[in-house]
C-alpha cells in the first residue's frame, strides 16, 4: 500500500471534516506560549513579563495535561475536553483583558497567575486524536450507542489495521509538527497588521470554535467512560513508558536549545526577525518527514525505526557545532528536521502498542507533556551558556540532547520489547507483534 493509498482510506474512516477540525483545534496551543510572551513583552515594556507568563502558560499546561489525560480515561474525551475548552477559552480571554490593562511600569506579576489558570485547561488536541485512531480502526466507525463497548471488544487487528495505525500515528506526528509552525507564523503575521494581543483573543477564538467541535464530533463516541470499574485499565507506569517519556524529553530539550541558539544568532547576524522563520525551517523538514514514515515496510519494526532514527537525530545535529552564519544554520536546521517527526512517530507508536486501551489517554498526554518539560529546560540551559560564549554552547545541548535520546532508544529497548510482548489486562486485545 503507497503512502497515498495510506492516508486515503485512514481519513474514509472519518471523513476530512474531522481531520480539519482536529488540526485546527490543536492551533492555539502551537499560538498560545509566542501570543502571550509578545503580547505581554509589548505590554509591560519587560521581556522577563513577557518570558515569565509564557514559561508559566506551558508549565500549567504540562502539568495539567496529564490529569486530564487521565481523566478522559476514566469518564471519556466529550466531558474532560468541553470542559477544557470552555475554561481555556475564558482563560486566553482573561489574559488579553488583563494585558490590555496593564501598563508599563505597572506591576506585572497577576499576568503569568492568570496565564498558568489559563494554559492549565488548554486542551492537548493533538494527543487526544491519536488515542481516538486506535478505536476509530477497530469499529470503522459505526457511530451508535453501543460504539464504545465494540470498541473495547474489538477483534484482534489485522495486519490492514496495523497499517491504518501506522497511516495515522505518522500523520498525527506531522500535524503537531505543522501546527508549531503554522501557529507561530499566524501569530506573526496578527501582530504584523494588529496590536499583539490580538493574537491571544484569536487563540481563544480557535479554542472555542474548534476545541467544543473536536469534543463533540461523533468519533468521541468511541471513547467513552470506563465501565470496568479500573479492575482492567492496566498499568500505567512501566519501565516502558518511562524510557519513551525520556526520549520525548530528550526532543524537547532539542526544541528548546534550537529556539534559544536560533535566536542568538540571527540577533548577533543583525536580523533577529528571522529567528520565526529560521525555527519553521526544522519543522518543514520534520512535517515532510513525518508524511513519509507510513512508506517504511512493515518489516522494519518499530523498536529497529527508534534506534534508527535517534542516531540519525545525533548525526543530523553535529553540523549544528559548525554554523556560522543564517545561511549554514538553514541547511542544519533542515536536516536535522527530517529526523525528529520520525522520532516522535515512532515513540508514540510504541506507546499506543505497549500502553492498556483505557490508560491511553494519560500516557499521551505524558509523552506530550515530557516533550514541553524538556522544551523548558533545553532552553533554559541553552539560554545560560549562550550568555557566555554565544549561539554554538547553546547548540551543543542540542547535540547533548540528541544523544541523551539516542541512549535511551538503544539502552531501553529490552525495557519497551519486554512490555509490547506482555498481554496487557484489558478484555481487548492488544497488539504487540510489531513492535520489534
Amino acid at each position: 500500500m503507497s503512502p497515498v493509498q495510506s492516508y486515503r482510506q485512514l481519513f474514509a474512516l472519518t471523513g476530512p471534516m474531522y481531520v480539519v477540525i482536529a488540526f485546527l483545534g490543536r492551533l492555539p496551543l502551537a499560538m498560545s506560549q509566542i501570543a502571550a510572551l509578545l503580547a505581554v513583552s509589548g505590554a509591560t515594556g519587560s521581556y522577563a513579563a513577557g518570558g515569565a507568563t509564557a514559561g508559566a502558560l506551558a508549565v500549567a499546561n504540562a502539568i495539567g495535561s496529564p490529569v486530564a489525560g487521565s481523566l478522559t480515561d476514566r469518564v471519556g474525551q466529550r466531558p474532560v475536553l468541553l470542559v477544557q475548552s470552555v475554561l481555556g477559552t475564558v482563560g486566553l480571554l482573561a489574559l488579553a483583558v488583563l494585558t490590555l490593562r496593564t501598563e508599563a511600569g505597572d506591576p506585572w506579576w497577576p499576568l503569568p497567575v492568570v496565564a498558568a489558570l489559563g494554559g492549565a485547561f488548554v486542551p492537548q488536541v493533538g494527543t487526544m486524536a491519536r488515542v481516538r485512531w486506535r478505536p476509530i480502526s477497530a469499529a470503522g466507525l459505526r457511530i451508535g450507542p453501543a460504539s464504545a463497548a465494540a470498541a473495547d471488544h474489538a477483534p484482534p487487528r489485522t495486519a490492514a489495521d496495523t497499517r491504518v495505525m501506522d497511516a495515522a500515528f505518522s500523520y498525527e506526528g506531522a500535524a503537531d509538527e505543522a501546527s508549531f509552525v503554522l501557529g507561530p507564523a499566524l501569530v506573526g503575521l496578527i501582530v504584523a497588521a494588529a496590536a499583539p494581543v490580538t493574537s491571544l483573543v484569536v487563540a481563544a477564538a480557535l479554542l472555542g470554535a474548534f476545541g467544543t467541535w473536536f469534543a463533540l464530533h461523533p468519533t468521541v463516541a468511541l471513547v467513552g467512560r470506563d465501565t470496568s470499574g479500573g479492575g482492567g485499565r492496566g498499568r500505567l507506569v512501566t519501565p516502558a513508558l518511562l524510557v519513551l517519556a525520556g526520549i520525548q524529553l530528550s526532543i524537547g530539550m532539542v526544541f528548546g536549545s534550537i529556539q534559544t541558539g536560533t535566536s542568538v544568532l540571527a540577533t548577533q547576524a543583525g536580523a533577529p526577525g528571522l529567528t520565526g522563520l529560521l525555527h519553521a525551517l526544522l519543522g518543514v523538514g520534520s512535517v515532510l518527514a513525518g508524511l513519509a514514515v507510513v512508506a517504511l515496510p512493515e518489516r522494519v519494526g518499530h523498536l529497529t525505526r527508534l534506534r534508527v532514527f535517534s542516531l540519525a537525530l545525533v548525526v543530523l545535529a553535529l553540523p549544528l557545532l559548525l554554523v556560522a552564519s543564517v545561511g549554514s544554520l538553514s541547511l542544519a536546521l533542515l536536516g536535522l528536521g527530517i529526523a525528529i517527526a520520525p522520532s516522535m512517530i515512532t515513540t508514540f507508536t510504541l506507546a499506543e502498542r505497549t500502553t492498556p486501551v483505557r490508560r491511553l489517554g494519560a500516557a499521551m498526554t505524558a509523552l506530550a507533556a515530557s516533550t514541553g518539560a524538556g522544551y523548558a529546560l533545553g532552553a533554559a540551559l541553552a539560554g545560560r551558556l549562550a550568555d557566555v560564549g554565544g549561539h554554538l554552547p547553546a547548540f551543543a545541548v542540542t547535540v547533548a540532547a540528541t544523544a541523551l535520546a539516542a541512549g535511551l532508544a538503544w539502552a531501553g529497548a529490552g525495557a519497551v520489547r519486554s512490555q509490547a510482548a506482555t498481554p496487557a489486562p484489558a478484555p481487548r486485545t492488544e497488539l504487540a507483534s510489531t513492535a520489534q
